[in-house]
């Protein structure tokens, strides 16, 4: 049986790799999506991200997706709130529409880019379980299945633990030190009204001690809530996550001394709880040109959420690669040594803020550099989990 031969292969179908998709298409151009998920809805996509104006609205420009992404902005989201554990406000900023950050449901994004896409471009239920150069700048991709295809151009927007990443770096990521366990509220004005009250409408911050919550309201009107420590790497695995009740007394443990109110958001969330390690790649992290291959998002430049530019830059990524693609033609090598020298020093700056944004957060006098961040003359980081 003859292998199929794809001219431009991207592994992974997250926000990345679709706008990589959605630009080339713009510009008359085709690439192959394989994702790993059953189908596009096979699993909720995450919470609200904060769309930045000079990489994510940029890339959404470009792909021709701007004013659609506008349409599905959710009033009221760039309101923040920070408190410290006993639950006293120290800080509150209402969103009155003229912020540079709106925020979008990120599985609605991910609908928009997906819609925009011809039927087909994406492969359902495709993970990718290892990768070979052919020579020539051409490789191989083998599927779980046991399929394989080739490809001119590999692209690996297949995110933290890429298997295309090992082709051009043998770098991987490492535990920051910090865990999240992640959790709802839904329905909050009506079944946590004291809840929904403490958070508001946007972003939320409590903080104090190498602990906290960062929360926001979502689309749905539930509140989406990771609960976030300093830990060590194990601790996680201490927890039995199958038995919510089990999780959350080990998760109210940990936070005992705060606020009742804070508490709630622990003990009141709807469903399982779901634990998550915070990984990063080395800052800076960058390799030398291979031909046929590259990197764009958290396979690129995983960092730790405390910059707000996890899913920006993967759409900037996406949307410089396939705009370079077409600009330079058939030159691909000439393609991506100019996309990769815009990517390498974008990431830098980003992952040293998000390191930064992990001090201020976690600092043992939280909230006070938090909020003198958003008080002071300096810009703060946008701290945004996921954005």
């Amino acid at each position: 049986m003859t292998t199929p031969h794809h001219p431009i292969a991207v592994i992974g179908g997250g926000l990345g790799g679709l706008t990589l998709a959605r630009v080339l298409h713009v510009h008359g151009l085709r690439a192959r999506v394989f994702d790993l998920e059953a189908s596009p809805h096979a699993r909720t996509q995450g919470g609200m991200l904060d769309i930045h104006a000079d990489t994510g609205q940029a890339a959404l420009r470009e792909a021709r997706l701007h004013e659609e992404f506008l349409a599905g902005v959710h009033p009221g989201g760039q309101a923040l709130r920070v408190l410290d554990e006993h639950g006293r406000l120290r800080h509150a900023e209402a969103d009155d529409g003229t912020g540079e950050r709106p925020e979008i449901d990120r599985g609605d994004l991910r609908d928009l880019l997906l819609s925009s896409l011809p039927e087909g471009t994406v492969r359902w239920g495709a993970k990718a379980v290892s990768c070979r150069a052919l020579g020539a700048g051409r490789h191989e991709v083998t599927l779980a299945d046991g399929t394989a295809f080739t490809t001119d151009l590999l692209v690996g927007a297949d995110g933290a633990w890429s298997r295309v990443r090992p082709l051009v770096s043998d770098a991987v990521p490492a535990y920051t030190g910090v865990s999240f366990v992640e959790l709802d509220l839904r329905d909050a004005d009506a079944r946590h009204p004291a809840s929904a009250a403490l958070v508001g409408g946007g972003m939320f911050f409590a903080l104090g001690g190498g602990k906290g919550f960062l929360a926001h309201r979502g689309t749905d009107g539930g509140l989406h809530v990771y609960a976030a420590l300093r830990a060590d790497e194990s601790w996680l695995g201490t927890v039995d996550f199958a038995d919510t009740g089990a999780a959350k007394a080990a998760l109210l443990e940990r936070f005992a001394a705060w606020s009742p109110a804070l508490r709630a958001l622990i003990a009141d969330a709807d469903g399982p709880l779901v634990p998550r390690h915070v990984h990063a790649l080395p800052a800076g992290h960058r390799w030398a040109r291979v031909p046929g291959v590259t990197l764009l998002g958290d396979a690129a430049h995983l960092m730790s959420p405390f910059a707000g530019e996890g899913a920006n830059l993967a759409l900037a990524d996406g949307a410089d690669l396939g705009r370079l693609l077409a600009w330079h033609g058939g030159d691909t090598e000439a393609a991506l040594a100019a996309y990769e020298q815009v990517a390498f020093r974008r990431a830098e700056q980003a992952a040293a803020e998000s390191a930064r944004g992990l001090e201020v957060v976690f600092h043992p006098e939280a909230p006070r550099p938090l909020v003198d961040l958003f008080t002071g003359d300096r810009v703060p980081p946008a701290t945004a989990v996921g954005g």
